[in-house]
């Protein structure tokens, strides 16, 4: 970037004011300078790379989707996927066989004993999910769009329990036929144009759930990447060009996980990283203290939702979003994956009546398509912060603020500072130069772009 000719750019979205990602001017007249508090950004203090920024294609929401006219929506997979008429999601993931967030349960191979995979198909998926992929790719872009895939469980005749619900786990007899599964599925989307960039073991390997679930302790997900899955996917030439991820699931044994997957060599070598959920914790440290004894393993946000199905549409759900992310990328998380990108007014369908709230709601009676505070919030990052950035140093500023950095790969920089009080706060910001006088309104968020 050219010095002389640097600006800033400010975007913000508020509770009280009606903007939404909207472009504002500093404060007329500046701030005075005991007003001042200094947000100081230090380019050249650089940490991890990010990912990018993406939700969850379900099964759910490509049947909420699909009730709507074709025009809106095209017009919700562009405002979530299109590099400059949407908020830039370049990542996305999806479920191997049905998961809670689908219409019913299903798999990819239901015939029982069938150890060899002869009845492997993704029929299951053309009606709703393959569509929905299929154009969130192509208003991403084909080379920008990455698809993360994950299993909620295995078929049931592979399981202890009989069941794809109710935990149960893998049966040792077919260990080598589930870690094949990953590959033919992956060979499939191949074919059918939709390239896997990634795939995490199994979601939630210490969930119990009343829906799809699988129950892995850390030694068994760590011996069945090292015997079966990371070899079935090395024999195939999969490995390299497809990511695998550990643990998917929270905070809290995040670490305990990482010590049985990543300090055994046979078994680490398979993996890229691992995957987090918001879920349970707040002890976002939790990802640095994993970074600092794996420093070449990272960590990306694959999953959180607002649960429970209430209060849809908050304006506090865009909050905890915010605060989530900045919280998670000053400890090392390298990308964020939101949970559905769409559901309708009950925060379904789900077949088990696990509703969730979701940036974008649709009410399949009306057509109606809501865009809640949740999507602006998501936007501030997503918007602005480039696949390949890298976040800074940023320090000083308000205490009643949180904030984050980045620097981008054109150079530019960008700092989202989060205002959860009821008043607004003053600061100045600072990249070297002169400092540029902020407010930052009441119950709001702001992203301040420097470039050339």
């Amino acid at each position: 970037m050219n010095k002389k000719n640097l600006h800033w750019t400010i975007h913000e979205t508020a509770r009280d004011n009606g903007r939404r990602v909207a472009r504002v001017s500093p404060p007329a007249g500046g701030l005075k300078p005991a007003a001042r508090a200094t947000l100081e950004l230090e380019p050249t203090q650089r940490f991890q790379e990010i990912v990018g920024f993406g939700g969850a294609l379900t099964e759910s929401s490509a049947w909420v989707l699909a009730q709507l006219p074709a025009a809106k929506r095209r017009e919700v997979i562009r405002r979530y996927f299109h590099p400059t008429e949407g908020i830039g999601y370049t990542l996305a993931r999806t479920h191997i066989n049905s998961c809670d967030f689908s219409l019913n349960m299903w798999s990819l191979d239901d015939v029982p004993g069938d150890y060899d995979l002869h009845h492997f198909t993704l029929d299951p998926m053309r009606r709703w999910l393959l569509p929905l992929l299929h154009d969130a790719q192509k208003a991403a872009g084909a080379d920008r769009f990455r698809l993360l895939a994950s299993p909620w469980s295995p078929p049931a005749w592979m399981k202890t329990n009989f069941r794809m619900d109710d935990g149960g786990s893998l049966r040792r007899e077919y260990a080598p036929a589930w870690a094949e599964f990953y590959v033919r599925f992956v060979q499939a989307m191949r074919r059918g144009g939709l390239p896997i960039w990634g795939l995490t073991v199994q979601n939630e390997p210490e969930a119990h759930q009343t829906w799809e679930s699988c129950l892995y302790t850390p030694e068994q997900e760590r011996d069945f990447v090292r015997q079966h899955l990371g070899p079935a996917l090395e024999r195939a030439g999969l490995l390299g060009d497809v990511k695998l991820l550990g643990w998917d699931h929270n905070r809290d044994r995040l670490e305990a996980r990482a010590a049985a997957l990543l300090t055994d060599p046979a078994a680490a070598k398979y993996f890229w990283g691992l995957g987090l959920h918001w879920y349970v914790s707040n002890d976002f440290a939790a990802s640095a203290r994993v970074h600092s004894l794996h420093p070449d393993k990272p960590i990306l946000f694959t999953e959180g939702c607002w649960e429970g199905g209430k209060a849809l549409g908050a304006w506090e759900h865009g909050e905890g979003y915010a605060a989530q992310m900045i919280g998670d990328f000053n400890h090392w998380v390298a990308g964020y994956i939101d949970w559905n990108i769409a559901l309708d007014q009950r925060g379904g369908p789900n077949h088990v009546g696990n509703f969730c709230d979701s940036p974008v709601i649709v009410d399949t009676n009306t057509r109606e398509v809501r865009y809640g505070p949740s999507f602006h919030y998501i936007a501030h990052f997503s918007r602005f912060v480039q696949p390949g950035a890298r976040r800074i140093a940023a320090s000083g500023g308000p205490d009643a603020l949180q904030s984050v950095a980045f620097r981008n790969p054109d150079g530019s920089l960008v700092a989202v500072v989060l205002n959860r009080t009821d008043a607004p706060v003053d600061f100045a910001l600072t990249a070297g130069a002169k400092p540029l006088a902020c407010r930052v309104p009441a119950r709001g968020i702001q992203t301040h772009t420097l470039s050339g």
